[in-house]
């Protein structure tokens, strides 16, 4: 079964003309291909354009290993492109030409000719494709299956689906994979062979060992504030392992840059500022997450803060972990600061959300403890709890949104989007 990829696939169509590179980034095997391939070849051919005029080449496969020879590739182009009407060019694992950036720069004088490529492992991580499309390309971010996504494709009840999907994330081929042996087999070993291996062979790594020990710290610690020097205390403390500031902060930045985790960064809702340090990590796949543990810590709570934090992301929101500073009196009447914490800050445009993860609310301490930081932002974006039991979704009467994680991962009430 095809899952649809609307979300994507309306990008590339609204870019279509646009005088630049469309690039298709994100984490290996999110169905980058597939999106270019399958999908925005059948909206081509949906619109009447003509197969002729559609060029697409999977520069992985060994039957177009010819073209990998950059000259090649661009003869081969040139050919095809005849004196009328548009050509849409597809080039699939681009990387695997040298100076691919000097064919593609070529193509973009040709006015007729609307280039989209897709990229991955060492030779194409986010900040080369910033240095090498500076000012020419335009960058379309995907990410593995949201849970929208993943349940369209996936035969069984919802509940089950959820299950699985936090379980295993929402990597595509996942939803192929009938066995829980399999699945964890497929993770483990992707893990390590292709997205490890890619990093390792980019920057020329010695101890692989450290970059993995450092991921299995952040993974174990979702939704806890940390930075480098919190992390290199751990090691030495907990780990026995001296790892400097200097080499965690670069494998951070390289872990980063292979689309394998991302920062939200502290932001002080009443002061309007961002506080530089700590900070909290979040795995773009929590299947890849919980491979990496072996399964071992599979808590439902800390799961769906992750899931949460990338069903944000790829709706496009910028996302920040908040701080509301409060200042109280304490039973002597003297003043002192508190400082409450909400989960996210989600902003688009002129939309902001504040946003907390509540797996469970069971007592009146424990909505008093979710509902006091969103109370005290004195400004009236929307507020919303998110919960892991299923609820009817409601507004209490402080007007915050009270609503389960399916639910709103669904888009119940047109949220977010």
């Amino acid at each position: 079964m095809l899952v649809k990829r609307d979300r994507y696939l309306n990008q590339l169509i609204r870019r279509k003309h646009n005088r630049l590179i469309k690039i298709i980034t994100g984490i290996r095997r999110c169905g980058k291909s597939v999106l270019l391939f399958e999908l925005f070849v059948e909206h081509l051919l949906s619109q009447g354009v003509d197969n002729s005029k559609i060029i697409a080449i999977a520069l992985d496969d060994r039957r177009n290993q010819a073209l990998r020879e950059p000259d090649a590739l661009l003869a081969y182009i040139l050919n095809r492109v005849k004196s009328d009407g548009s050509y849409y060019v597809l080039l699939d694992e681009v990387q695997y030409v040298p100076e691919f950036e000097d064919v593609l720069n070529t193509l973009l004088h040709i006015g007729k000719v609307d280039v989209y490529v897709t990229g991955s492992n060492s030779r194409f991580l986010s900040s080369d494709i910033v240095t090498e499309f500076r000012g020419r390309g335009d960058q379309i971010r995907m990410h593995p299956f949201s849970f929208s996504e993943f349940l369209s494709g996936f035969r069984g009840p919802r509940e089950e689906a959820w299950r699985e999907y936090y379980t295993y994330g929402g990597l595509p081929q996942i939803l192929t994979l009938t066995s829980p042996e399999q699945k964890k087999s497929f993770l483990q070993s992707l893990f390590q062979s292709v997205y490890v291996a890619d990093i390792v062979e980019r920057y020329k790594i010695r101890h692989d060992s450290e970059m993995v020990e450092l991921l299995m710290v952040l993974a174990s610690g979702i939704g806890s504030l940390t930075n480098p020097h919190k992390l290199e205390k751990t090691f030495r403390s907990k780990k026995n392992i001296s790892l400097s500031y200097n080499t965690i902060s670069k494998y951070l930045e390289y872990l980063q840059d292979a689309f394998l985790l991302e920062k939200a960064i502290r932001y002080d809702v009443k002061g309007k500022r961002y506080i530089n340090s700590p900070y909290k990590y979040y795995f773009s796949d929590t299947g890849l997450r919980n491979a990496l543990l072996e399964f071992r810590q599979t808590e439902e709570n800390h799961l769906m803060e992750n899931i949460l934090f990338n069903e944000l992301r790829l709706r496009g929101f910028s996302v920040d972990t908040g701080l509301v500073p409060v200042h109280t009196k304490d039973s002597q009447g003297r003043s002192q600061l508190k400082q409450f914490e909400i989960d996210f800050v989600a902003n688009k445009g002129d939309l902001r959300y504040y946003i907390q993860s509540a797996y469970r609310i069971d007592t009146d301490r424990k909505r008093n403890q979710e509902v006091r930081s969103l109370t005290h932002t004195n400004d009236s974006f929307r507020k919303i709890i998110i919960v892991g039991d299923p609820i009817s979704p409601y507004h209490d009467e402080r007007g915050i949104l009270n609503i389960g994680i399916q639910d709103f991962l669904l888009g119940v009430h047109g949220l977010l989007d």
